[in-house]
């Protein structure tokens, strides 16, 4: 089980917010840009996560890294509820 305060307070000590998104089996969000920093980690189900062009399948407690700038989609691959951990470095 993933703990999100302990998240939570690591990310923070790095300088990112953390937040809790849930997205429904099938729910994509596409072609999304951010000018910070982004940090995201699968807390439950299957998500595809591509970062300019390149795929990742990240398990369940594995943080990827979006850096700013990068053009990213998430998609909720599995039959299940997508839970994940998500934050924006601050400026």
């Amino acid at each position: 089980m993933i703990d999100q305060e302990a998240i939570a307070r690591e990310w923070a000590s790095r300088g990112f917010s953390c937040d809790l998104w849930i997205d429904p089996p099938g729910r994509r969000w596409e072609d999304f840009v951010h000018t910070t920093d982004e940090v995201i980690l699968v807390v439950e189900g299957q998500l595809e996560v591509e970062i300019n062009g390149t795929r990742y399948y990240p398990p369940v407690g594995e943080e990827l890294f979006i850096p700013a700038g990068a053009s990213h989609s998430v998609r909720n691959i599995g039959q299940t509820t997508a839970r994940w951990l998500y934050g924006y470095r601050s400026k």
